[in-house]
């Protein structure tokens, strides 16, 4: 496009009704002034939190449910709520929200203690401190403090599998040892059989309160959108029956209220981007395609190098609809890793690795019996062929493989 012509298009860009009054309300971080649906799940956790305005330890919760059912937001919500009321009484009370999910983080135990003390304007380098020392420095400024500390872990399960489960020993034991200080956990994950893992010291102190989140049916879904579609989009931009067939789509996927937001917001996107007056319910289909397809995009290129191989492998063996079985793809997955100087996981870590990816989404494996040899993994593509061919490319760029794509 010429200049002159670029120049045109964004000044008739400017000169459109938006569709949207306020994007960000579709946005995922956003708290709403009310949360609908969750009046119990509220209750109960403020009915933990609130000896704190007394200057007593709340206990420590976990809060547990699928993706999308408003944990993060009531716990956000709760403590927002608790705040401004320590703040109006002089309470001392902080409330710090982490998400163990952003890499550089909450990878280590170190990167996580740091982190904190960064949230009372201590800059501590991510690297180069004994763990021991900068703990003693967490230690010595919350003390000195003398407040009460409400710590969200938000994720915590990515938290415990990339630091171990000593670094939530080491935070819950802490208390013992302050005088003038006390530290209370949220712990919030997807992961409904994640404290299973856990060392059982590590669990009995953790999940001293457990409060569970119930996925929300179509109603509430329709609830929440119509809430927030009020409040994000122009009245008269929606086109009828798009609200109720949004919240189909996400109670079709397990209750996911934060995937219904988003829908509508591409969806939005979309519209804008075509020209059109109104949000129509064809816009949905394509933001749904748009949607899973970087959804899927994204989590590939996240992947540790051995699951890009693993991946690779697997992708380039299926043929058509045919599975193919673990032990078929280990010898490619070789090759690759001889290419590009990986060292190979054993061929049992690497069933390790197809049944997580299994759980990603992009494949599918199911196990068969082979009878008196045991049994095995029948492998089968789990994406369509246009993201198919999309991620393959992206396995041969992070690889350094587009010299060879078999």
């Amino acid at each position: 496009m010429k200049e002159k012509g670029l120049v045109d298009f964004f000044e008739n860009y400017l000169q459109k009704q938006p569709l949207f009054k306020d994007k960000l309300i579709l946005q995922s971080n956003y708290t709403p002034e009310n949360i609908a649906h969750r009046d119990e799940q509220i209750q109960l956790l403020a009915n933990i939190l609130a000896p704190v305005l007394r200057g007593e330890k709340p206990s420590n919760v976990f809060i547990y449910g699928k993706t999308g059912t408003g944990k993060t937001l009531t716990a956000r919500y709760t403590t927002n709520q608790l705040s401004s009321i320590a703040k109006q009484k002089d309470r001392p009370l902080k409330v710090i929200y982490l998400n163990c999910k952003l890499k550089k983080l909450a990878d280590t135990e170190y990167r996580l203690i740091a982190q904190l003390l960064r949230e009372y304007g201590r800059d501590i380098p991510p690297t180069g401190l004994p763990t021991d020392e900068v703990y003693q420095i967490f230690f010595t400024i919350i003390e000195k403090e003398k407040h009460n500390l409400i710590l969200i872990l938000d994720e915590v399960d990515q938290l415990i599998g990339k630091a171990g489960d000593e670094l939530l020993y080491n935070l819950t034991r802490i208390n013992s040892e302050l005088k003038n200080a006390q530290i209370t956990i949220i712990g919030i994950s997807n992961d409904l059989v994640f404290t299973d893992t856990l060392d059982p010291r590590v669990k009995s102190s953790l999940s001293e309160e457990e409060i569970v989140f119930p996925p929300y049916n179509a109603i509430h879904i329709q609830n929440i959108l119509s809430q927030r579609a009020q409040l994000a989009f122009r009245p008269g931009t929606l086109e009828e029956g798009l609200i109720e067939k949004c919240a189909g789509f996400a109670a079709r996927e397990h209750g996911d209220a934060r995937r219904a937001l988003e829908l509508l917001r591409v969806a939005g996107e979309l519209a804008e981007r075509e020209g059109e007056a109104k949000v129509a319910i064809a816009h949905l289909d394509k933001a749904e395609d748009k949607i899973e397809r970087d959804r899927v995009v994204d989590l590939v290129a996240n992947q540790p190098k051995q699951y890009q191989a693993t991946l690779l492998a697997i992708l380039n063996s299926c043929q058509g609809t045919k599975g193919v079985i673990t032990g078929e793809i280990y010898s490619l997955y070789e090759k690759y890793c001889t290419e590009t100087g990986l060292r190979p996981l054993t061929q049992r870590r690497i069933s390790d690795v197809i049944a997580e990816l299994d759980m990603l989404g992009i494949i599918n494996a199911k196990v068969i019996s082979k009878g008196r040899y045991g049994r095995t993994r029948e492998i089968t593509v789990g994406v369509n062929d246009a993201i198919l061919q999309k991620i393959k490319n992206i396995l041969l760029e992070e690889l350094g493989l587009w010299n060879n794509s078999s």
